[in-house]
């Protein structure tokens, strides 16, 4: 068994999910395989797919395609991958709102979750 994928969300929505959603039914289709990958066999499994952002305690998912898509995700010690931020990089450099919304968003999280 590998890890539990856990989405950020609201009292009233679900940022992460609702952007998957979005996308189109390829790019949809290969992130929740991904997912599954993850849910059923590990991180390993889906090692090319993944990277580690440095300086920050994230990684991100990488989707290429007709548009090129970031997933980012913490790891937590329970075998829990939890999904803060999703978008979509349209240039060479990871955006720097796209981690400032993952970051918080993680923040908020941990804060929970160490209380």
């Amino acid at each position: 068994m590998g890890n539990k994928v856990l989405y950020y969300k609201t009292d009233r929505n679900n940022p992460v999910k609702e952007f998957i959603n979005s996308l189109g039914t390829r790019t949809n289709a290969k992130i929740l395989k991904i997912f599954y990958y993850i849910e059923n066999y590990g991180l390993e499994s889906v090692s090319s797919y993944i990277k580690k952002l440095s300086g920050y305690p994230l990684w991100e998912i990488r989707i290429l395609g007709k548009i090129n898509v970031r997933i980012i995700f913490a790891l937590h010690e329970k075998g829990t991958v939890w999904v803060p931020h999703g978008f979509i990089k349209k240039t060479n450099k990871t955006p720097k709102n796209g981690l400032t919304v993952a970051l918080n968003r993680y923040n908020k999280w941990k804060y929970l979750v160490d209380k």
